[in-house]
């Protein structure tokens, strides 16, 4: 992290200070048991509807795809 600060490189050196400023979430979030795998999963499945629906339906039906197949999967 010293060495990304007094680098040449701006982009790094805001990365670095980023870094530090949140050292103990991302401390805390390297060294916990559990992970967001489930919902990062679920969020990815809704991007990708919204991707394929752009253009040809607004949110309410996005809204009820989500929650069909939300049901649908918990039915099997």
């Amino acid at each position: 992290m010293d060495a990304a600060t007094t680098t040449d490189l701006p982009s790094l050196q805001r990365f670095a200070r980023h870094l530090e400023r949140d050292l103990e979430v991302v401390t805390a979030g390297l060294s916990q048991p559990w992970n967001s795998g489930v919902v990062e999963g679920h969020v990815n499945r809704i991007k990708m509807l919204k991707r394929q629906m752009f253009g040809r339906a607004g949110f309410e039906l996005l809204r009820k795809l989500v929650c069909f197949t939300r049901e649908a999967r918990a039915r099997h």
